[in-house]
């Protein structure tokens, strides 16, 4: 798949509160989303590596995560910024590619992890492994909005 929307947005003030939903957010290369904690160098992991500007995860691998491990989890509770819908993430990984008037570029994978599944409450690495989402750098200044389209650039 090479286009999707954007579903949700969430953006957290800290490291472990609670995430927040936004129609829009302002994306500031190096930085990340306009109040979001790694922009604010709150989060967690934060250092100053690009992919801790903007994570991504798809809608369709939390709906995997209830049907194949019967374990809920609401779109905010996955800690990832944006959450998409029609868009392999997996294989934007090292390419390009526009959220509406942003380019960035996918950087890896973002595996849940321990801090996650504590946050949570609940066992969710299992489920998603392979499928937690994309790490990604901010390329461009600009707002996403919720219904923006996601797309790969052609390499």
């Amino acid at each position: 798949m090479n286009t999707g929307t954007i579903e949700f947005i969430y953006i957290a003030p800290a490291a472990t509160a609670p995430t927040l939903a936004v129609k829009e957010a302002i994306a500031i290369p190096g930085s990340g989303l306009e109040g979001d904690r790694y922009a604010l160098g709150q989060g967690t992991f934060s250092k100053p590596e690009p992919d801790f500007e903007l994570t991504l995860i798809e809608a369709e691998a939390i709906e995997a995560l209830k049907r194949d491990y019967k374990v809920e989890l609401a779109p905010g509770e996955a800690r990832r910024n944006l959450v998409t819908r029609g868009i392999a993430l997996n294989h934007l990984a090292g390419r390009d590619f526009q959220i509406g008037e942003v380019r960035v570029r996918g950087i890896r994978l973002c595996e849940p992890c321990d801090h996650l599944q504590r946050l949570a409450g609940r066992e969710l690495i299992k489920g998603l492994r392979h499928r937690g989402g994309l790490r990604a750098q901010i390329l461009t200044r600009g707002a996403i909005r919720v219904g923006d389209l996601v797309s790969a650039h052609k390499d």
